[in-house]
């Protein structure tokens, strides 16, 4: 999975962005704007628009798994109360709600397992915020699948360069990523299927920067999956009110009190949203997760589903479990003791612990039955990682000591899951058939399979959300 498709353009039209050799953010906005509204969509390289099926794919399982969990009726009760006309449909439901409550509802969906996409280097995740936007409109719209797909792409590119642009801003560990990112790619997806040109487009984003947020306070809890929701509503809205004339400010990305200020100051990177624009595809750097936790813990249960399988090695005869990973992981993603199976998605000892007991990181593993199970939690507070800067984010040193003299070592240096070592069209698949099978008949999930595959084929997108409607 790489980061250069080769390709020289896909059409996207110069404009005056006023940008000068002493100030290089200058016009970030308006360019970016151009680039969404007017690409051709039929130069997008074939290998972009299949890395937007998979993210289609990706999401459709890890959303309809999640419509089991309890968040969903507790939102659909707020919603429901508020009535609206029906216009778009939530993933799996039986009948259709208002357009932005829909976005609302699927981008909830989307990150509720924790078992979404990830764009490296940065810790978004794109699809969530991004897709169901795009998703309710074009159902409202009668969309075709082949504009759809477009605009999804559009999207979620946008929203891969602004998170690459402000990444710095996470080693703060203040603000979520998806949830401020996460509106730019709503917006723009939204706003490519509204056919807004490149100066509505601009608008669009501020109107959309404006609305960004998402505190990583709340992670562990129901709230972490809120922010891409309200990123997904956010951008929509926004998209929505640009049509209409509604005024905000075309440079929200670069201006002195705008959105890289705000939540990266001092170290916004700009070339990130426009070096390359319409040649290299950041897009190819996301990948879907093959473990359903916090991305920076999936090297160490790499590791630790190996050291499993070693001769002689159970849960009963360790005595200490460490080694060295990336800091970042330290801070983001230690949580020795969490309370209940939300807050387990977030530590990176829950999943190691429960990868070695179990053989598996799946939602499964993040239950609270299994973050209080006694076996799970003893291996958890075994555990001891250091920091260590030279290890990269996508890799680690893991090592066992056993009660018989033993210490066995297991290094990853590309987690399954990166760019270095992704998951497979085949394997994709075999999560969305795992996933989906909960709750459709597996003829059902297959054939919901077999249409997010061809969804540029489609004539309408409408048909995605009917096959997966229950009863």
């Amino acid at each position: 999975m790489g980061g250069d498709t080769g390709v020289d353009t896909v059409g996207a039209t110069d404009v005056d962005t006023g940008a000068t050799a002493d100030g290089a953010a200058k016009g970030i906005t308006a360019r970016l704007a151009a680039f969404v509204a007017q690409a051709d969509a039929g130069a997008i390289p074939d290998a972009v628009l299949h890395e937007g099926r998979r993210c289609l794919v990706n999401l459709f399982g890890v959303a309809l798994h999640a419509t089991q969990d309890p968040a969903l009726p507790m939102l659909l009760d707020v919603l429901q109360a508020e009535g609206g006309r029906p216009r778009a449909t939530v993933i799996g439901a039986s009948r259709r709600v208002p357009l932005m409550h829909a976005a609302l509802a699927n981008g909830l969906l989307a990150h509720l397992d924790d078992f979404d996409d990830t764009f490296f280097p940065t810790v978004l995740h794109p699809s969530a915020p991004t897709i169901p936007a795009a998703l309710a409109l074009a159902e409202d719209r009668g969309t075709d699948g082949r504009t759809f797909l477009a605009a999804t792409v559009l999207g979620l590119e946008a929203c891969c360069r602004v998170a690459l642009s402000i990444q710095q801003m996470r080693h703060g560990a203040l603000w979520h990523m998806t949830g401020t990112a996460g509106v730019f790619g709503s917006a723009a997806a939204a706003g490519r299927l509204l056919g807004l040109d490149a100066a509505t487009m601009a608008v669009a984003f501020g109107l959309a920067g404006t609305q960004a947020s998402g505190l990583r306070e709340t992670f562990g809890t129901m709230t972490k999956a809120f922010h891409p929701a309200r990123a997904a509503q956010s951008g929509l809205l926004a998209a929505l009110m640009a049509q209409r004339g509604f005024s905000s400010t075309a440079r929200i990305l670069e201006g002195p009190h705008g959105f890289a200020q705000a939540f990266a100051a001092g170290a916004f990177d700009p070339g990130a949203i426009v070096d390359g624009l319409g040649e290299r595809w950041l897009l190819m750097d996301n990948a879907p997760k093959p473990y359903a936790s916090a991305i920076l813990s999936h090297p160490m249960v790499d590791a630790m589903l190996a050291l499993r399988t070693q001769p002689g090695v159970s849960p009963a005869q360790v005595v200490r479990i460490g080694g060295r990973v990336n800091p970042l992981a330290i801070r983001l993603e230690s949580r020795p003791e969490p309370a209940d199976g939300l807050a387990a998605r977030l530590s990176f000892q829950h999943a190691m612990a429960a990868a070695f007991v179990d053989g598996a990181c799946l939602p499964a593993q993040f239950t609270d039955a299994r973050v209080h199970d006694p076996v799970v939690a003893g291996v958890r507070r075994l555990i001891e990682m250091a920091p260590d800067p030279a290890i990269p984010q996508h890799g680690c040193e893991v090592e066992l000591s056993l009660d018989d003299g033993r210490v066995l070592r297991h290094a990853i240096e590309h987690a399954t899951g990166s760019p270095g070592r992704p998951v497979s069209d085949a394997q994709l698949e075999a999560k969305f058939l795992a996933l989906a099978g909960t709750v459709l008949t597996a003829a059902r999930a297959r054939r919901l399979l077999g249409q997010l595959w061809q969804v540029d084929g489609l004539p309408d997108v409408g048909v995605l959300l009917r096959a997966c409607r229950r009863p």
